[in-house]
């Protein structure tokens, strides 16, 4: 089986940073593409950021010049460090990977981590 455990959801003023983890482990075979949504209360679930396996992004034009996707093919590991944050940016973040076990890709869900930009 695989896991998605995320981590660095808070709660934090306008204006400031956060950087958010998430881990994949179990019977991975390779990881395809990573990459965070966000789902904020009464609204649908959106793709807030994606890299490739080589390094390629993409982003949400909301975050875009404010946020940024990293990964760390070596452990299994990707980041979204979110700057100059806004009261808009709040929502539930979850991690998301295309995940190859055995022999197919298949996606995998983190369990969802809270940021809440507010003074």
């Amino acid at each position: 089986q695989v896991q998605l455990v995320e981590s660095g959801g808070d709660l934090v003023q306008p204006g400031g940073s956060l950087r958010l983890s998430c881990a994949a482990s179990g019977s991975i075979v390779d990881i395809n593409d990573m990459g965070w949504y966000r789902q904020a209360p009464e609204k649908e679930r959106e793709s807030v950021a994606v890299i490739s396996r080589g390094g390629s992004t993409n982003y949400a034009d909301s975050v875009k010049g404010r946020f940024t996707i990293t990964r760390d093919n070596a452990k299994n590991t990707w980041y979204l460090q979110m700057n100059s944050l806004k009261p808009e940016d709040t929502a539930v973040y979850y991690c998301n990977a295309k995940i190859r076990v055995y022999n197919a890709y298949r996606d995998y869900w983190g369990q969802g981590t809270q940021v809440t930009v507010s003074s």
